[in-house]
């Protein structure tokens, strides 16, 4: 596992961000750094400028691993320590290169910073810690940085490093200390949920000092991730959305990410899968992710012990309102805020939208499509002025049976096209247009 000597720049870049791929917990939400007049780039509250592919993969940051070098034997990785792959690793000016570089020539955002564990997480912490120091200080970058923690390292480099990052992450990886003992023996438990305690609790301290001190540097102002591996091993998606629901309780988590499991490595230990990476059920799993961010849901309304997997062939949202019967039809004009969130077809902002329409006047079923309620779900679930858009019929079957011929049901992407990852040269990218070796 030896790094090869005499790279350049870009064979490393072609090395690290294809590495780098198969980590999905890259969003770029909640941070707002105006440009000061001196320094290059800005981020804004809304989120800097992301460009999505079909899976859901975020493409408009630098997104690059350190190195590729590893000291861990993690079954499911293809960085390991026993796989063979080549080998690369940048310097902190390299990556501060590559990122101002790339920004000038506005082919990027920020920076999202990952690492395999080079020496010791202490060492390899060390230098994820001089990197962003030199892009801030010297380069005066402003721009949204998103950097990974290393489980294990020392707490005061990890505390440096988020007074200079938006967002941390650290990957839970596995959902269950089972399934991590078993495929990744050299990581813990502990050693994953130790850091992320310890940069909760670092953004409760920094939100207090900034109240009281307007100029005090704010740690992790984005706040922290974590991803978990889908299908590498047996936990059902019960387990995994109530793992999900108390790590947004228990530590203040911003976003749960979910990857769908790719076979890389063909170690004995983990599922052939012949049918490709889950990435309906990685959908789905994000589909009930936002029901508990954003539409009050919990996770044993959804699904339970007796019914522990979503139905492939309706969300979770429509699959809770057919099994819900009871609470329906919903009245439009009358209904609270809340229970407009639990119709399928209306979104939280659709249903706050109509909870300020009707202030003024009756709705009916015109001004809900204006609103942009998507009526083709929603029409088995509502009434405007104690009528039904069509004559239907309030059944589980009935409804379920047309529910299934939207084929919007299952994404259009997933539906027509294999699964396919992301690369910087996927599209025949010009190295003419990047003279940075």
């Amino acid at each position: 596992m030896k790094i090869q000597q005499n790279m350049s720049l870009m064979e490393k870049l072609t090395i690290l961000s294809d590495a780098a791929k198969y980590d999905v917990a890259c969003t770029s939400s909640g941070v707002d750094r105006g440009g000061d007049g001196i320094g290059l780039g800005n981020s804004i509250s809304c989120g800097i400028c992301h460009t999505f592919s079909a899976d859901g993969r975020c493409v408009s940051l630098l997104k690059i691993l350190f190195t590729n070098e590893c000291i861990f034997n993690c079954s499911y990785c293809q960085n390991n320590c026993n796989s063979d792959v080549r080998r690369a690793a940048f310097t902190p000016e390299e990556v501060c290169e590559l990122t101002m570089e790339f920004y000038r020539r506005n082919y990027i955002e920020g920076l999202f910073l990952s690492s395999g564990i080079m020496v010791s997480p202490n060492y390899t912490m060390e230098l994820l810690y001089q990197t962003l120091y030199k892009l801030r200080t010297a380069h005066h970058f402003n721009g949204y940085i998103h950097v990974k923690a290393i489980p294990g390292a020392d707490p005061l480099l990890i505390e440096k490093t988020g007074f200079l990052a938006d967002r941390m992450s650290i990957n839970l990886e596995l959902p269950t200390a089972d399934s991590l003992k078993r495929l990744a023996p050299c990581k813990s438990r502990n050693t994953i949920l130790k850091p992320m305690r310890m940069v909760q609790n670092g953004i409760t301290e920094n939100k207090n000092e900034v109240a009281l001190y307007r100029h005090a540097p704010k740690f992790v102002p984005a706040g922290q991730s974590t991803q978990m591996i889908i299908g590498a091993t047996p936990e059902n998606d019960y387990q995994i959305v109530s793992i999900a629901e108390n790590l947004y309780q228990k530590f203040d988590l911003k976003r749960v990410f979910y990857s769908a499991f790719v076979n890389v490595t063909h170690n004995s230990n983990l599922p052939a899968l012949p049918g490709g990476p889950p990435l309906l059920r990685e959908h789905r799993l994000y589909q009930a992710d936002w029901l508990l961010r954003y539409y009050k849901f919990k996770v044993d309304e959804l699904l339970s012990p007796e019914r522990p997997d979503f139905n492939i062939f309706l969300d979770p949202k429509c699959d809770w309102a057919i099994r819900h019967l009871e609470y329906f039809p919903v009245e439009i004009n009358r209904a609270d805020y809340d229970t407009l969130l639990r119709v399928p077809g209306i979104g939280y902002k659709s249903a706050s939208r109509i909870v300020k329409a009707r202030r003024h006047s009756t709705l009916n079923f015109a001004d809900l499509k204006k609103i942009g309620v998507v009526l083709k779900r929603a029409l088995y679930f509502i009434t405007c002025s104690g009528r039904m858009m069509y004559r239907t019929k309030l059944e589980e079957d009935y409804i379920c049976r047309n529910l299934m011929g939207d084929k919007t049901q299952i994404p259009r992407e997933i539906r027509e096209s294999g699964y396919q990852q992301l690369s910087l040269f996927d599209t025949g990218l010009s190295t003419e247009l990047l003279p940075l070796s």
